[in-house]
């Protein structure tokens, strides 16, 4: 994860004033689809299952699933329900292989296995594998898991401690537990895995722990370590060869994993990779992001800090770096990149381009080549200030001056937050529109740095970030977006920040869920908000659609708030202690008013 430990109060966060109340959808009833576009690698296996954590490797999360439609979506209801047992923030979602659900719990990352065709869903088996109690006071924001992939009879998932495990779908046996982080340096483990050619593909946490940041493989059968590959460091370390081709001449030199750092920072720099994966098997191509460089305080690491904050294509067999780029040079604003790469192929300039498509933290929606990094198209996303653009010709954003924190001077009213114009909550494609719906917050802040010594274990920041609402008041905003234009086509204003993932369908229908607790349902091609169902508690987790044993589509989704935003920033939402003894930020201060923790799977059928 990427932002506060639990236990750090460094945020001291602005009170403002909320309202219950969302504003109104915005629509755009004359919308034409954008017509020639695909999802690079669409789901091989039945429409009717969800075996990976976006659906498919291109990342889409989008269903070919059509029985709920604009026309019927109204009659949406409860299906059945089930109680994980666990508070804290539940991100990530269920996985559906046949006639069995898969759930993974915030810490201490219990799986269940449910029985979808039998009355009642119960328990095929349940699994607690051993896990460090001692993850849960070095975790940043909040203990979550971001779920769990499917492949060959097993499921993998990761463990806060550092551990990734494989458990036997038929008999819920823990097959292996292989240690891949270090609790004594402040790693942890929240990212979901990817499985690719029987290899599980998983990534740290703890980029604001001081801890440099890796990605590795591991043999799906036996759990050894395959390759492991840093992200920053020298090029032996990070995995940089003869194939090494990035798009931007600047990016070429030798060992500038190193070298953009001062002398040996780069040990300490933070980049690591607790978000989402994507693969191309025409490439043989896996894509992930980085974090941001630690410390915060820029003046502690003068230079562009590569690969932090920064998105990677490698080799899926060897972990060899192919192309990186870095959308924010020398983050000061803790700007990673580690959201989600959307594979897909567009229509741009009269012809068609093997495209990947990042809705990055800094604000600015990338449309690129996913084979060679080149940046075909660069536009803001969410209202920003900090940057006026971003040069195609070279890939670098231009900076505001105005905007850039550096130590001893605050700089107010930076947009966006550190929280990002995105942060965790993966968007969705569609190929039936064309377009990419996308969960955003829309947060300012104020910045200030300061300097900060290097303990291991402990938090490595040297910054302090109030956050206030963007323009406009609304703190979030669910929208969709045309990447062959840059262009915003529609958007549904929130009054907090949207921090759940989005579902796009075949039936022209996509999902989302809301921090106070709304799960919703809206025209894909006009915005128009058509159903909605007030769940248990704060969604920051993401929807799937599945085919259920009597033939009918299902809706799935995790009711449990928490996270960065629904724990670290918001109000008192802990409503099983009498006082909470840290200390809480205010920017959302009123939302313990409209939800509390909870840990509820929500299941809905027509």
């Amino acid at each position: 994860m990427r932002a506060r430990p639990l236990f750090l109060a460094v945020l001291t966060i602005a009170c403002t004033h909320e309202s219950g109340t969302p504003p109104a959808s915005s629509t755009n009833a004359a919308f034409t689809p954008v017509t020639g576009t695909r999802i690079a690698a669409p789901r091989s296996g039945p429409p009717g299952e969800w075996p990976m954590p976006a659906g498919d490797y291109s990342a889409s999360r989008y269903s070919e699933l059509g029985e709920i439609t604009t026309a019927n979506v109204k009659n949406l209801h409860a299906a059945w329900t089930f109680s994980t047992g666990v508070l804290r923030g539940h991100e990530g979602q269920p996985l559906v292989v046949g006639n069995t659900m898969y759930l993974v719990t915030p810490y201490p990352n219990v799986s269940y296995a449910l029985d979808l065709a039998t009355e009642g869903q119960p328990l095929k088996w349940k699994v607690r594998p051993e896990n460090a109690q001692t993850a849960v006071g070095l975790a940043c924001c909040d203990v979550v898991n971001r779920g769990a992939a499917y492949a060959d009879g097993k499921i993998f998932y990761n463990l806060l401690d550092g551990h990734t495990v494989a458990v036997d779908v038929a008999s819920g046996k823990l097959l292996w537990r292989t240690q891949m982080g270090n609790l004594a340096k402040g790693e942890t483990m929240t990212m979901a895995p990817l499985v690719v050619k029987g290899k599980v593909i998983v990534g740290s946490s703890g980029g604001e722990m001081g801890v440099r940041g890796w990605i590795a493989a591991l043999d799906a059968m036996s759990g050894k370590e395959i390759w492991r590959a840093y992200n920053i460091g020298p090029d032996a370390d990070i995995k940089v060869g003869k194939r090494f081709k990035p798009f931007y001449h600047s990016d070429t030199t030798a060992n500038q994993g190193a070298k953009s750092w001062p002398a040996g920072t780069w040990q300490q720099g933070g980049a690591t990779v607790w978000g989402w994966l994507s693969y191309d098997p025409e490439l043989n191509l896996v894509y992930h992001g980085t974090s941001n460089p630690g410390p915060w305080n820029g003046a502690q690491r003068p230079g562009d800090n590569k690969w932090s904050a920064a998105i990677i294509a490698r080799d899926a067999d060897t972990g060899e770096m192919v192309w990186a780029f870095q959308p924010t040079p020398h983050d000061v604003w803790d700007y990673d990149a580690v959201n989600e790469n959307i594979l897909v192929d567009l229509p741009i300039g009269g012809k068609q381009r093997k495209a990947l498509v990042h809705f990055d933290r800094n604000g600015f929606a990338y449309t690129m080549d996913r084979a060679t990094g080149e940046v075909i198209l660069a536009k803001p996303f969410v209202p920003m200030n900090w940057s006026t653009g971003v040069d195609l010709a070279t890939g670098r954003p231009a900076i505001n001056p105005d905007k850039a924190p550096y130590q001893g001077k605050k700089v107010s009213n930076i947009c966006p937050s550190l929280e990002g114009g995105k942060n965790q909550q993966p968007a969705a494609f569609s190929p039936a529109t064309g377009l990419f719906y996308v969960p955003t917050n829309n947060l300012c802040m104020d910045f200030e740095a300061r300097e900060v010594a290097y303990l291991p274990g402990t938090p490595y920041i040297g910054g302090n970030a109030p956050e206030v609402p963007g323009p406009g008041g609304y703190k979030g905003e669910f929208i969709a977006w045309d990447a062959t234009t840059g262009k915003k086509i529609w958007g549904i204003k929130e009054p907090y920040p949207v921090w759940g993932g989005g579902l796009a369908t075949k039936g022209d229908v996509v999902f989302y869920g809301t921090l106070d607790g709304w799960f919703k349902a809206a025209n894909a091609r006009t915005g128009e908000v058509l159903w909605k169902f007030k769940v248990g508690s704060g969604v920051v987790g993401n929807p799937v659609t599945y085919t259920g044993p009597d033939g009918k589509q299902y809706v799935a989704i995790y009711a449990g708030i928490g996270g960065d935003m629904g724990l670290l920033i918001a109000g008192d939402v802990a409503a099983n202690l009498p006082y909470d003894v840290r200390e809480r930020g205010s920017t959302l201060p009123d939302l313990a008013r409209w939800t509390s923790w909870g840990g509820m799977l929500f299941v809905f059928s027509l």
